[in-house]
Formats: structure tokens, C-alpha cells, sequence
């Protein structure tokens, strides 16, 4: 196998997790005290401090910057609030703004509580709605969010407590869009600040106050005893930088952290074993799947592209590494995003069609190339997996594994063939999938790192998004889909699963389709 990093595998990494919680169970640093000792101790001094062990650190603490839910799961709903926001049952809810009304097809109106200010003291009002969707907009900022708002022509405020969204045609899923994390409103004082650069230390108006970012290591919020909602129990969360998932897991057993995510398929049957930690788990609006850098030899021919589609085996897969955890995916969108097309096929297995295709395309031998995966346990395996699969059409695939930030660095930037990745899709609607992933105007960081083009495609997007017809909408989709399909820009591998393992005595923890961490109602018992 050709892999840039050596990983664990089979029977050997079972014997080092049996070992690791023999240890666990037996040992103690704790002046002599018991392993469940050690743990309630532990949890006991720290009982309003959550700690949350993370596979890999955030890109930045900007949401103008993101460019990931890995980042923004951080501080969306903790530290920055939007207009409105989504209840546990995904549904628009108001926030900052108490109620809105749709004026006519490009006029959205918002009426603002009165109640808020802002972390360092400052008032929320509309002239603090506009500061922060005129920095979001402006070219000279070139924030990679800005084009889920291209259609905003202009902020207007009415009065103190009243804003309109003027937009340029109409947008069907403004409100969606505006409860992401793009929508979350900054401090204008922070803006002042920091204008075009990077935001380091972000200020809102939500339940959290940011402390501390040591880069690579943990983040550290304080709880916000001004919050104008609901306070949050805990005083402090701090999320922590563990790469390695035995550590992460062990941490839990001793009651060095509270939550551990993400999980793996591998490890959930040791959570499952503990009698101090639990495995969450919730369906995700999102997928993984495996994508073509289109603009990339041999990747441009169409014909290499259906090849491989057809040389994956996508059923071995789903049982081999991924034990039917998740849905098999038939497209990017979840079955729970509006605009999912439960009709649509991927491409069947026929490893005769994919021969042909290639031997049409002039490879009749095949050819080298890489695929590009970041360092989670399942994708690692699928990357070997899909290296086996296709060997068999002649296909010399090396595996470049990397950490989740040069990953993601690597892919938008188009330094890749192959590549597996996910998309969350922040807003429930086919909207934030169809125009990020697929539309010219998203290439690179702003999602679409097939760096796909299709002018019959782009159009389809653009009407489904200013159509207010919701029936009308879903046709629009599922043709934009069904092309993308027939262009055979992706893989679809499956939808995403929400997975962590947590402590015991930590309740109302949960993870939003949209994969965000929802730790404002947590309690530790």
C-alpha cells in the first residue's frame, strides 16, 4: 500500500484499544485512588467546566473566514448569534430579530429585540446588523462567505430596532441562510478593529464570552453572566486538541473531558462497553463522498470519471468500513435537506463498463493518481478500500493523507486529483449544497473544489433560489442533480451520521443536523 502515513490497522489496533482500557480501568494517577475514583474526582472539581476533546483545531474564529462546520460548530450559537436560529426540531426560530415579515419578493423586513448588547458592551441594533453584512460583502474584505450573500444589495436601516435586507432578485432561502453560521452578527467594535484581517478575538452577542485560542492546542470560552436569553449552567467550556481518538476516549474514562468527537465507526463498540461514557448519535443534513478535480488531466474526460464511479463498490464498502453506519448516499444532499431527489441512482458496479470507458478514453492500461484524504480512521480505510477496487481497472491509486487543516488548505486551493471529503450543508436547504458545491461562482474555499462548471447548471441553481413556488423548487433540483450526476463529478459514499461519545453524567448534549455542537442546555450531573 502507498500511504504518506503509517495507521494502525486491523487485529493490532483492536489489541491496542483492549490494552489501552485494561489500562484505563486498572491504573490511576491519582494518589492510589480506584479508576472510579479518579473519575468522579476529576469531573467533581471541575463540575461547571465542559471539556470537549476535538480531532483537530479550527481554521480561524471568523465566520466571514470559515470555511468549515468543524470551525464554526465552535462558536455559531455560543459566541455569535444571527437574526434568527433553528429549535431542536430544525425549524426557523426567532433570535435577535423577535419577528419578521417578507414585504414583497426582494424586501425582507426584521424586527430587532431590544434587550441585547454585545460582549464588550456595546449595543446590538440595525446600524450593528448592517456593520456586519456590509464587512461580510465587501469585495475589499474578499471573505469566502460572501458569495452565500451575493444576492444582498443592500442593508437599510429603518430605525434602531428595525433592518431591512434589500436584495437584488428574489431568495427563496434568505432565512435559512441567515440562521447558519454566516449569519451570526459581529461586534462593530471588533469590526472597527480588525476591518479586513482575520477576526482573533471574536465578539457577539451569544452565551459565551471568547477568552483564550492557543493555536493547535484548546479554546477557552467563559459563560456570559450579562446573556440576554437563557443562561447556560456551565461556566466555562474549553475545547481541547487531541488528535489521536484512544486518548480522546480515555480522557472520558477519567474525567479529563466530557465529550469526545467526532467518534469513529471503529471505537463505537468500545464506548458501547464502558460503563462511564456513552455514544451519541444523530442523523446530518450532510455526506461524504469521494469528489474529481475536474479541471485536472485525466479527471477532465468525463469517460475517466464514469469509469471509476463504476469500479467502486459502494455496498462492501458501507459494510467494510463503515459497518451501515449511515445511510448510503444516491447524491450530496441528506435525506432530510428540502430538495433531496429520492429518486436518483449513482453509478452500479460493472467493472466491464468501466474498462470500456477507460479503454475509450485512451487508458486502456490505466494510469497513476492520488487521492487526498484527511486523518480519520473511516476515511483512511475507505481510501485503501477504493486503492484495492481499483486495481482492478488498472488504476495505480496513491493515498496522500493529511491533517485536517492542510487538507482542507490542499483541497480548496485545487492541489488535488482525488479527494474524500463531506459537505454539512449549514442550512437544511439545497440551496447552500447545489450553489457552494456546483455553482462557477463557488470554486475553491467557497465549496466547490470539484472546480465544476455547467452553464445548464448554474442556471437551474439560480432559478431554484430566486423561484418562491417550493414545488417548483424541488423539480429545479432534482434536474441540477440529475446533470451533475450524469457528469459524474462525484462519488456519493453516504450521509453523514453525527457520532461522539460523552460521559455519563452530561446531559441535553446534542449535535444539529447541520452538524453544529448544541452545548448551551448541557448539564453535568
Amino acid at each position: 500500500m502507498k500511504t504518506k502515513v503509517n495507521c494502525f490497522r486491523g487485529r493490532f489496533f483492536m489489541i491496542a484499544i483492549m490494552v489501552l482500557m485494561v489500562a484505563i480501568s486498572g491504573c490511576s494517577t491519582n494518589m492510589g485512588a480506584s479508576s472510579g475514583d479518579q473519575a468522579d474526582g476529576q469531573a467533581s472539581k471541575k463540575e461547571n467546566s465542559l471539556v470537549i476533546a476535538r480531532l483537530s483545531d479550527v481554521e480561524n474564529l471568523d465566520h466571514h473566514f470559515m470555511s468549515t462546520i468543524n470551525a464554526a460548530s465552535v462558536t455559531h450559537g455560543k459566541i455569535y448569534e444571527g437574526l434568527v436560529g433553528r429549535d431542536k426540531n430544525a425549524k426557523i426560530k426567532p433570535l435577535l430579530a423577535k419577528e419578521w415579515e417578507q414585504l414583497d419578493e426582494t424586501t425582507w423586513e426584521f424586527k430587532l429585540r431590544d434587550d441585547v448588547s454585545f460582549h464588550d458592551g456595546s449595543a446590538f441594533n440595525a446600524e450593528a446588523v448592517k456593520k456586519t453584512f456590509d464587512r461580510l460583502t465587501d469585495p475589499k474584505v474578499a471573505s469566502p462567505r460572501a458569495v452565500v450573500f451575493k444576492m444582498v444589495k443592500e442593508v437599510k436601516v429603518v430605525d434602531d430596532h428595525t433592518v431591512q435586507f434589500l436584495l437584488s432578485e428574489p431568495f427563496s432561502p434568505l432565512l435559512s441562510i441567515l440562521a447558519s453560521h454566516e449569519g451570526g452578527i459581529i461586534s462593530p467594535k471588533t469590526i472597527e478593529k480588525y476591518g479586513k484581517d482575520i477576526i482573533q478575538e471574536p465578539v457577539g452577542t451569544g452565551p459565551f464570552v471568547f477568552k483564550s485560542w492557543e493555536t493547535g492546542k484548546e479554546i477557552v470560552f467563559n459563560r456570559n453572566d450579562k446573556y440576554w436569553g437563557d443562561q447556560p449552567t456551565i461556566s466555562e467550556v474549553v475545547f481541547k486538541v487531541v488528535p489521536e481518538e484512544t486518548t480522546r476516549i480515555s480522557m472520558l474514562e477519567t474525567g479529563e473531558a466530557h465529550i469526545a468527537e467526532p467518534l469513529s465507526v471503529t471505537m463505537m463498540d468500545s464506548v458501547k462497553a464502558s460503563n462511564n461514557v456513552e455514544v451519541y448519535r444523530s442523523e446530518g443534513f450532510g455526506t461524504e463522498y469521494v469528489g474529481f478535480n475536474v479541471q485536472k488531466k485525466p479527471f477532465n474526460d468525463v469517460r475517466v470519471r464514469k469509469a471509476i464511479s463504476h469500479a467502486v463498490e459502494m455496498d462492501s464498502i458501507m459494510k467494510g468500513v463503515f459497518n451501515n453506519i449511515g445511510k448510503k448516499a444516491n447524491s450530496l444532499l441528506g435525506s432530510k435537506v428540502f430538495g433531496y431527489h429520492p429518486d436518483m441512482k449513482s453509478y452500479e458496479y460493472n467493472v466491464n463498463e468501466a474498462k470500456r470507458l477507460l479503454a475509450e478514453a485512451g487508458y486502456p492500461d490505466g494510469f497513476k493518481t492520488t487521492l487526498l484524504t484527511m486523518d480519520s480512521k473511516e476515511r483512511i480505510s475507505l481510501a485503501e478500500v477504493m486503492q484495492s477496487q481499483l486495481k482492478g481497472i488498472g488504476i495505480d491509486l496513491e493515498i496522500q493523507i493529511q491533517e485536517y487543516g492542510s487538507f482542507v488548505e490542499q483541497a480548496t486551493s485545487g492541489n488535488s486529483e482525488m479527494f474524500i471529503i463531506s459537505w454539512r450543508n449549514a442550512t437544511g436547504d439545497a440551496d447552500y449544497n447545489q450553489y457552494n458545491l456546483f455553482h462557477s461562482n463557488s470554486h475553491g474555499p467557497a465549496g466547490n473544489t470539484f472546480f465544476y462548471s455547467n452553464d445548464e447548471v448554474d442556471q437551474l441553481i439560480e432559478q431554484a433560489r430566486s423561484e418562491m413556488d417550493q414545488e417548483k423548487r424541488l423539480e429545479l433540483y432534482a434536474k441540477s442533480q440529475e446533470l451533475e450526476m450524469e457528469d459524474a463529478v462525484y462519488i456519493p459514499v453516504r450521509v453523514i451520521e453525527n457520532m461522539a461519545a460523552i460521559r455519563n453524567n452530561v446531559k441535553d448534549f446534542s449535535i444539529s443536523p447541520a452538524g453544529y455542537l448544541e452545548i448551551n442546555d448541557i448539564s453535568i450531573q
